[in-house]
């Protein structure tokens, strides 16, 4: 796909004004200030703890990284959307059809303020939305539990509110680290173009059966 022209929205907040845009590249990411409130906190990790990571997550196809800018280019939040690595089991549908919201991480200083919501809002207007499967997973031993004061379920109610009213649906799967515990969280948004030979191969895929062994089992 050719290089997408980034796009902007501004949000006012409490703390002053945020840009919130999309498609940033390598270059544009390396200028910025990475707060240092992406990094080590007590119980948890940010998932992204330096800015060098984002350039990296940058330089793949397709992939979108939305950044939320405070003055300028002071990085206050982040969003990553791109394919999966070989090897999980979401590759495994085919080349180039699933997409990872891999993250979107507010620093604490700036929550509450809908710069979440507004990152996935650009997340999903990637132009090739409707020609995939995006999803999220959602792992409680990476959740802010304690910077959010909220309970596992709670904040796995918080996620569901998030996310749905941009097309995702919770979708269930044996995949073994989802099962893990009953917090855990795997949710989907099917684009309108995806052909049903596609959809049914996702459908068997959730329970760890490959487009191949869907073919074989079909013939």
């Amino acid at each position: 796909m050719a290089k997408i022209a980034p796009q902007e929205i501004f949000l006012t907040t409490p703390n002053g004004e945020v840009r919130i845009r999309s498609f940033c590249s390598p270059e544009e990411i390396r200028k910025c200030l990475f707060d240092r409130q992406f990094a080590f906190h007590d119980h948890y990790k940010s998932l992204y703890t330096s800015r060098d990571l984002l350039e990296k997550a940058a330089e793949q196809p397709d992939a979108d990284i939305v950044l939320a800018l405070a003055e300028q280019n002071h990085i206050i939040g982040y969003g990553v959307l791109g394919y999966p690595d070989r090897g999980e089991r979401w590759a495994d549908l085919g080349p180039e059809i699933m997409m990872e919201v891999r993250a979107i991480e507010v620093c604490r200083s700036w929550r509450s303020h809908k710069i979440a919501s507004s990152i996935l809002k650009m997340l999903v207007v990637h132009p090739q939305i409707e020609e995939k499967i995006v999803y999220m997973v959602g792992y409680f031993w990476t959740w802010d539990l304690n910077g959010t004061r909220k309970t596992a379920q709670q904040y796995r109610q918080i996620l569901i509110n998030l996310f749905q009213p941009h097309g995702f649906q919770v979708y269930q799967t044996n995949e073994p680290n989802i099962c893990l515990k009953p917090e855990n969280l795997f949710m989907c948004r099917v684009g309108n173009n995806i052909r049903q030979v596609i959809r049914d191969r996702f459908k068997w895929l959730r329970f760890g059966l490959s487009p191949w062994a869907w073919k074989v089992n079909v013939h």
